[in-house]
């Protein structure tokens, strides 16, 4: 079975996850990761991981079943860095959602869904270790349940939509308490869009890390 993976970024912090995915399943698998929408030649899935081209009908067209892996409880915040609002929300429960793609954003029939619970103290890196494992969990369940499988629409009366997170949006107040600014802290990220204040005519960058021993 001939399987593409298609994240935009190269630097992503997922790319390492999908390369061990890869390697797990190349022995069964044709499996190939690309960046570019115009490097989909065909096959039978289509993985979007991070994806940041909209994916056409002409492209969803050469593939038996093109899935979207987005980490939200769909319909509730389709767009961009879901999981970033939900815990800067208060939440401690993360969904991620595998779900077919579609013309409209975050809209197709869903597939399945995987709970990540957080304690409240993983930072960065940590959130991210538990939601890729997720999404590969994800991945592995589409690839076993494909003939059996029965996508269920979304309700797009109760849709609702979060804008993409900027570098302004990692900006903490220098005149607020830690603990206030706590999730933003634990949630920028330390390379991508690392958190930082100005302070007496100087930017300074904040890294979160735990520092308990493990």
């Amino acid at each position: 079975m001939k399987i593409t993976l298609l994240c935009s970024d190269i630097h992503h912090p997922i790319r390492p996850w999908l390369q061990v995915w890869k390697e797990r399943h190349e022995t069964a698998h044709k499996i190939e990761i690309i960046e570019r929408r115009a490097d989909a030649a065909g096959g039978e899935f289509l993985f979007l991981i991070s994806c940041h081209e909209i994916i056409g009908a002409d492209v969803r067209q050469r593939y038996g079943r093109v899935l979207v892996i987005h980490a939200s409880d769909l319909p509730e915040r389709r767009g961009w860095s879901p999981h970033v609002w939900a815990i800067l929300a208060g939440e401690s429960v993360l969904t991620v959602s595998l779900l077919e793609a579609d013309d409209a954003v975050d809209s197709g029939d869903i597939w399945s869904k995987v709970k990540v619970r957080l304690t409240g103290t993983e930072v960065c890196h940590e959130i991210n270790r538990l939601l890729f494992d997720a999404e590969l969990e994800l991945m592995d369940w589409a690839i076993a349940n494909r003939a059996a499988v029965r996508p269920e629409p979304q309700d797009g009366s109760r849709a609702t939509y979060v804008r993409r997170r900027m570098p302004e949006d990692s900006r903490v107040d220098p005149d607020r308490s830690v603990a206030e600014q706590f999730d933003l802290l634990r949630t920028a990220d330390p390379e991508r869009y690392p958190a930082f204040f100005d302070y007496r005519g100087r930017r300074f960058k904040l890294v979160l890390e735990p520092f308990d021993g493990d």
